[in-house]
Formats: structure tokens, C-alpha cells, sequence
């Protein structure tokens, strides 16, 4: 008998669940769904991603509702497309063997007047993304005075992305009386707040400590010098012969250039972001899912709702902004008890970052080495006699072949063939890694004041592959360090793999370029204004002139006159100022931001900083 049966959920629907692979409920659905069949309570839930949070209340769902009647009873909000369609389909699988249930999926990218038909034809369970139903409800074309249950799904994500007032305006049109369903990964004070507005004295569920990762999943990170990351990245996912991971960046223009480099180079990849449209998103879901692409690269918004089975690996390549989002990206991988690995790639200056996450998590990172290219063409070779060893044969299909097999072979040993049969795979592997370089960053680079740039080193012969530039903007701008990357970027033509560190000071900031690339930048911003004041780009050194008043600096050491308005030096070589705790946000090695237009996918509100 299936343990369903025993939460108190009816045959046909238990049945329906069992042909769909369930044979144990999670400890999400085991605890809620008896609570949630009462009917009586609004409800808090919270549980790590992959933990079955949908089935826990879509099938309370279809037990409580009356599918006689063929208007709204139930709302289901989440934050994206990708989860509202797949929150729909699991409904509708769940109901297989039931008459008369009518789900819509309401979403932005789709079709409205397909979405408005199908309300019109009549629907008792809604499942939306929050922009697309106040659409259609300023529309009045839909009436949720009858609604009797409201589930907030992935709630911390809905709060990140900046919907609070949607579901304000939302929840408005949906009567006092009925009961509010929470469910969220995380439990930060904003999701603490929605429960306290619109819930009376909910039901709460903890499964595990809040804002925890997941067991199942082991941490890793690797520290490299910005310059080496891309190569970095390569190797790991070459060390991992049978990986299909989810690469996560934090811009859309970032993960662009990603999958292309990757697809390039000759990885089964492809991007994932908000630029896509429904069509070309579901066509690389579709690969993704199929296993024809080995590699996803994502941002946290476009990734959400994502539930495929056995992603082995998540692989920051670059690190959230919030903390939070780092929990749901690794939550990606290691669902339904599973084992997964999530890896972050990080420069030293990063290192504080990770103990804040080790934090929140309540697990411990495990410093780990880039590979050798040693190492990864033993492991690349091992994974192929492994696969030769498990191939299943097709008997009767290659039998016709064997005597002509045979013959190429005749003058060949046993071993001979077993040798060039291996070596068709690792030659290729051996000629790229011959002679690899050692990628992980060099211990000096752990200073505790984080002052050394990972991509300021010097090569072999001391000379410095990169040119330290000032620029008259900073903090008081609103800069930090991402969005000063992607202003350089945009303004001088260049990509953001090519700059250095970064360091964001209150009205004026430095940035490193390749030694290549200072005329084209310091060209490019020529009559470049910002808000009113020319912009103005320096070759920074000890002797150069002050921008606005004459006199002397010395490198990271200006001081404010006394009533002068300009800056004169102070005595001070780089490194003489305390670090600004605001100037920080944005991986310096990482992509740039997209200034022509942002979306609230690539600037979600921030609750908190790192």
C-alpha cells in the first residue's frame, strides 16, 4: 500500500502519484499535508528546494476543492514562468484520474488572450506569476471573490524580485476569510512580515533550521586569480567526465558570453536569462532536459523553478549578491534525497563571502585544487574505459559488421587495439593540457586587507600585465564594484574579462586594464559626461596631477582641502585607506552590467548585502 494513502489522500489521486514514480512522501509533504487537509489553517512552511514543497500542497488542493463548480477557488502565486508551468503540470498529473479539474497557468511571454479564453472557459485552480495576474485582473477578467486558499510559493524570491506590491494589489481582490498557504526556502524578515499581514495565527513547519542548506549537498570552492577563471572553470568541468550542472553567472551579458565561449570550445552548453523568449527558453529547457546539453548557464531569476532530476553539479561562477540566492542555487542539484555538489569560483578577496554563506548554510566550503592536466586526462581516460566497459551491445544491428571489424584488426594484438582505442579520447586531452599551467592562485594572494588585485600580478619578468587607472567617480555615484564595470565596459568597448581589480572609494575609484587596452579606454571616454560633470580617466602613479585642483597626490591617497574642493596628496601610498564597506558588491572578475536598460531580473531589490 502506498504510504499516501495514510496522509489521508484518496485513491484515485494516490494512484496517480504512484505511476508518476512516488513511493514515500518527503518530510515536507508527510508533515503538511495532514495539517493542510484540515482546511482550518493558514499555514508557514519551510523547506529547502527539491524537497517536494509542490506535491505537499497541490494535492491538499485537490482534495479540498469542489470541481462541480467552474470558478476560482484556488490561487497558486510563484515568482517565475518556468515554475508557474511546471507547478500547473504536476497538478494536472496529480489529477489525471479525476473529472473535471481545470488548472491555468497565468505567466508573462505567453499569449494573454489564450490565457484569458481558458479562464473564461472556467478554472478552479490559478497558477501565476504575480505581473501577468494583476494584468489580467485590472483586465476584470477574472473573479477571485469565491477564492478559498492562497499559496505563496517560493515566497523570499517573490519579496527579492521586487513583487510586494503585486501581491498587495493581488491578495486585495481575494476574500478575509480564506486560508493563506507560505511556502519559501528561506525565512528572512520580509517573508516574516507577509506572513504576519495576511495570515492569523498560521501553522508554522521548520524542516530543518532555518535558511539551512541542504545535507545532501557538499560545498567546494577553488580560489583563482580572475584571469584564470574561464580556464579554471574548463578544468573543473573536465575533471568531471559525466557532470550535467547548472553554471550560474550574475548578468544576463555575462552568461551570454559564457555559453558561447563553452559552445565554442566544444561543450554541450547553452544560456538561460531573462532576454530569451518563451519559445527559445523552452526549446533550451527542452535540450537541457532531454540531456542533450551538458551544461546550463543561468542567472538566479531564469533559473528558478527549474526541476530537473540528477543535476550532479551547481558551479558558481560567479557569486550571488544576496545569500539567500545561494541557497537556491545550490538547491538545484541534490533533490529528492539525492547526492550533489555545489562549487563556487572565487578570487581571495571572496574568502569573506564564503564564511558568510559557511554561516547562513551551517555548513563548511572544502578548499579544493585545481586539477592538473595530469589529472584530468587520467580521470577523462578512466571515464571512458569505464564507458566501453558498461556500453550495452546491440547484437543482432552489429553483427554484420564484425568480420569487416575483424579484418581492420587482424594484425593487431589484443592490447594493441585496447591502446588505440584509449588514445583516440586522451591524445585530444593530452595535446591541450600538455604543458597546463598550475590555476590556483598563488598563496600570497591571501591577504587579509584583500589590497592585492588577482589581476594585477606581475609575469616572470616583473612587469605588470596591467595599467592601474583613476576615475572621478565613486560610492557618492552610487557605484560599486559590478556597476562600475559594466559603466567602463559600456563606455570603452571592452570586455569585462579584461579588467582587474576594482577598488570603489567615496568620490573617486581605480580600476586595472590590460596594458592593450588604456588608449582605447582612455579614447572612448573622451566627452563622456556623467549626470553633468565630465568624466575624467587617469594613468594613476605618484606625481600625477590632481583632476580638479593642481597639486600633488600620491596613489590611493588623496585628502579633501580644506574648503578647496579639490584633493591634494596625503602622504599615503595605496593601501593607506580603510577599506569602504559599500564600495564592495560585484565579483571583479565577473560579467558587467547591462547600463542600457536593467531589468528587475538583473537589479532585484536588495534585502541584504554581503
Amino acid at each position: 500500500m502506498n504510504p499516501f494513502i495514510n496522509l489521508g489522500i484518496r485513491h484515485d489521486i494516490v494512484n496517480a502519484i504512484s505511476e508518476l514514480g512516488f513511493e514515500n512522501p518527503t518530510p515536507i509533504q508527510e508533515q503538511s499535508i495532514p495539517v493542510l487537509l484540515t482546511g482550518s489553517n493558514d499555514f508557514v512552511g519551510l523547506a529547502q528546494t527539491g524537497t517536494g514543497k509542490t506535491a505537499a500542497f497541490g494535492l491538499p488542493l485537490l482534495e479540498l476543492l469542489d470541481f462541480e463548480e467552474n470558478h476560482p477557488q484556488a490561487l497558486v502565486l510563484c515568482p517565475t514562468r518556468e515554475l508557474c508551468l511546471q507547478i500547473t503540470n504536476d497538478i494536472k498529473n496529480y489529477a489525471k484520474h479525476m473529472n473535471n479539474v481545470n488548472v491555468v497557468a497565468v505567466y508573462g511571454g505567453a499569449s494573454i488572450q489564450d490565457q484569458l479564453r481558458q479562464i473564461k472557459r472556467g478554472v478552479q485552480i490559478v497558477v501565476a506569476t504575480p505581473g501577468r495576474m494583476l494584468d489580467i485582473i485590472n483586465r476584470k477578467a477574472i473573479n477571485f471573490s469565491q477564492v478559498r486558499f492562497v499559496v505563496l510559493d517560493e515566497a523570499d524570491e517573490m519579496l527579492n524580485m521586487g513583487f510586494q506590491e503585486d501581491i498587495d494589489s493581488i491578495l486585495s481582490t481575494t476574500p478575509d476569510e480564506k486560508k493563506t498557504w507560505l511556502f519559501s526556502a528561506t525565512m528572512p524578515s520580509e517573508v516574516r512580515r507577509i506572513a504576519k499581514k495576511y495570515m492569523d495565527n498560521p501553522f508554522e513547519l521548520t524542516m530543518g533550521e532555518k535558511n539551512t542548506g541542504n545535507v545532501n549537498i557538499e560545498h567546494e570552492y577553488y580560489v583563482v586569480r580572475a584571469r584564470d577563471k574561464y580556464a579554471a572553470f574548463k578544468r573543473i568541468v573536465d575533471n568531471n567526465p559525466e557532470i550535467f550542472g547548472i553554471v550560474f553567472c550574475r548578468t544576463k551579458i555575462e552568461t551570454q558570453e559564457i555559453a558561447e565561449s563553452l559552445i565554442k570550445d566544444g561543450y554541450n552548453a547553452d544560456a538561460l536569462h531573462g532576454d530569451l523568449s518563451q519559445q527559445q527558453r523552452d526549446k533550451v529547457m527542452k535540450r537541457y532536459r532531454e540531456r542533450s546539453l551538458q551544461l546550463l548557464i543561468a542567472t538566479d531569476v531564469a533559473a528558478r523553478g527549474i526541476d530537473v532530476n540528477d543535476v550532479t553539479h551547481v558551479i558558481n561562477y560567479s557569486l550571488p549578491d544576496e545569500i539567500e540566492n545561494y541557497t537556491h542555487r545550490s538547491g538545484r542539484t541534490a533533490r529528492a534525497g539525492k547526492m550533489g555538489v555545489s562549487i563556487a569560483i572565487i578570487n581571495s578577496k571572496e574568502l569573506g563571502k564564503i564564511r558568510q554563506i559557511e554561516r547562513v548554510i551551517g555548513k563548511k566550503f572544502v578548499k579544493a585544487e585545481i586539477p592538473t592536466g595530469f589529472d584530468v586526462c587520467e580521470k577523462q581516460l578512466f571515464a571512458l574505459i569505464h564507458k566501453v566497459h558498461k556500453v550495452e551491445v546491440n547484437e543482432t544491428q552489429i553483427e554484420q559488421y564484425i568480420p569487416r571489424i575483424m579484418d581492420e584488426f587482424a594484425e593487431l594484438s589484443k592490447e594493441d587495439v585496447i591502446k588505440r582505442f584509449a588514445s583516440l579520447e586522451f591524445n585530444r586531452f593530452l595535446d591541450y593540457y600538455q604543458n597546463a599551467p598550475d590555476l590556483n592562485a598563488p598563496a600570497d594572494d591571501f591577504r587579509r586587507d584583500g589590497e592585492r588585485g588577482e589581476r594585477g600580478m606581475r609575469d616572470s619578468g616583473g612587469k605588470s600585465e596591467y595599467t592601474r587607472l583613476f576615475i572621478n567617480l565613486g560610492s557618492v555615484d552610487e557605484f560599486n564594484r559590478g556597476d562600475l564595470l559594466g559603466y567602463i565596459c559600456n563606455n570603452s568597448k571592452i570586455s569585462g574579462r579584461t579588467v582587474g581589480k576594482i577598488d570603489v572609494k567615496g568620490v573617486y575609484s581605480f580600476f586595472e586594464v590590460n596594458n592593450g587596452d588604456v588608449e582605447q579606454v582612455m579614447n572612448n571616454f573622451k566627452g563622456v559626461e556623467f549626470k553633468g560633470r565630465e568624466v575624467r580617466i587617469e594613468v594613476s602613479g605618484e606625481g600625477t596631477s590632481s583632476p580638479r585642483s593642481g597639486g600633488e597626490r600620491r596613489e590611493g591617497g588623496y585628502q579633501r582641502r580644506e574648503g578647496g574642493g579639490g584633493y591634494r596628496g596625503g602622504g599615503r601610498r595605496e593601501g593607506g585607506f580603510n577599506r569602504d564597506r559599500n564600495s564592495g558588491g560585484g565579483n571583479s572578475g565577473g560579467g558587467f552590467r547591462d547600463f542600457s536598460g536593467k531589468t528587475r531580473e538583473e537589479r532585484p531589490e536588495r534585502r541584504r548585502r554581503f
